[in-house]
C-alpha cells in the first residue's frame, strides 16, 4: 500500500538513526501532509500562494463556537482541494478538554487507496475563553 499512500520526507523534519534526512510513507505521510496543510499560512509558499489553511491566523481569536466554525470551514476546504489521497468525511473543531487557550479539530476521512476509516486530532492554539 505504501506507493500508492505516497512517500516525503518526514514531518517534523529530523534525521534518521544513520544520520540521514528521515522519510514517511504509508499513511504516516498523509497524517503528517495533514499537519502540514493546515499549518501553513496562505501565500507563505510563493509557487503555491492559496496552499494551506493558516490556522495559526486563529491565534488570538476567542475559543467560541462561531471560532471553531470557521476553522473547521477552512480545514475543510484545504483538504478538500490540497489532499487527493483522502476522502474526507467529517471536520470537527471543540475547545479542548485540557487547555483554555486552545481547540482540537478533529478530522475523520477514508484512505481513497484501501477505503479505510482514519481520525486525526490537531491542536489550534486559540485566545482562551469565549469573550
Amino acid at each position: 500500500m505504501t506507493s500508492l499512500l505516497g512517500q516525503s520526507i518526514a514531518f517534523p523534519f529530523r534525521l534518521d538513526s544513520a544520520g540521514r534526512i528521515a522519510w514517511s510513507q504509508g499513511e504516516t505521510n498523509i497524517r503528517e501532509s495533514i499537519e502540514v496543510l493546515l499549518r501553513t499560512d496562505k501565500h507563505e509558499r510563493i509557487a503555491l500562494p492559496t496552499f494551506g489553511a493558516g490556522l495559526q491566523r486563529w491565534l488570538f481569536a476567542p475559543n467560541a463556537a462561531d471560532t471553531h466554525a470557521r476553522i473547521a470551514q477552512a480545514v475543510d476546504q484545504t483538504l478538500r482541494k490540497w489532499e487527493p489521497r483522502i476522502a474526507l468525511e467529517d471536520v470537527s473543531v471543540t475547545p479542548s478538554e485540557t487547555d483554555a487557550t486552545a481547540a482540537v479539530a478533529t478530522i475523520t476521512f477514508r484512505l481513497v487507496a484501501s477505503g479505510e476509516r482514519n481520525r486525526v486530532a490537531v491542536g489550534i492554539p486559540l485566545a482562551g475563553g469565549p469573550g
